[in-house]
């Protein structure tokens, strides 16, 4: 299974990301969607795991949870827009990594790309950074990789210049 990665698009999202996101089977969005026009975007384009962020409105909240947890391709991952990062998680994330045992522990709110496996926790951190626009990022992202019967592969970076 072929995933793209995003988070922060707040309200952008750009041409020269279509190629990145038409090739994947599923495009996960780690909050921050800005306009439920975005989501509705990408579901025009794949499958969209997501949940909402701090900056999402009503629209988005009626149509996505704060958190998700979900096993796809032998993969359990958790999803959540704030959550910090290795070792300095939220209190709750640091439960629910606890007591769920995800492969991938996914965030955003950072506009910072971030992956780095937590040898304490056995877990994936991955925050993909910003794809939009809006921030102090320097430099837009996305991630992308592959999973396969309960292992994750094939990861890169995509960027572009804001």
């Amino acid at each position: 299974m072929k995933i793209s990665l995003l988070s922060d698009t707040h309200g952008y999202l750009g041409e020269e990301l279509l190629p990145h996101l038409e090739d994947a089977d599923e495009i996960w969005h780690a909050g921050d969607f800005g306009t439920v026009d975005i989501l509705h975007k990408l579901q025009a384009i794949k499958p969209v795991r997501g949940v909402y962020g701090n900056i999402d409105g009503h629209e988005i909240r009626s149509l996505l949870s704060e958190e998700i947890y979900f096993i796809t391709a032998g993969v359990g991952v958790l999803m959540r827009h704030i959550g910090a990062r290795p070792p300095r998680y939220t209190d709750s994330i640091l439960k629910a990594l606890h007591e769920m045992k995800p492969m991938i522990f996914v965030c955003g709110h950072s506009h910072m790309l971030k992956i780095e496996m937590d040898q304490n926790l056995n877990v994936l951190y991955i925050n993909p950074g910003a794809a939009g626009k809006e921030g102090l990022h320097k430099v837009r992202t996305l991630v992308k990789f592959q999973l396969t019967e309960g292992t994750i592969h094939d990861m890169h970076v995509v960027e572009w210049q804001r």
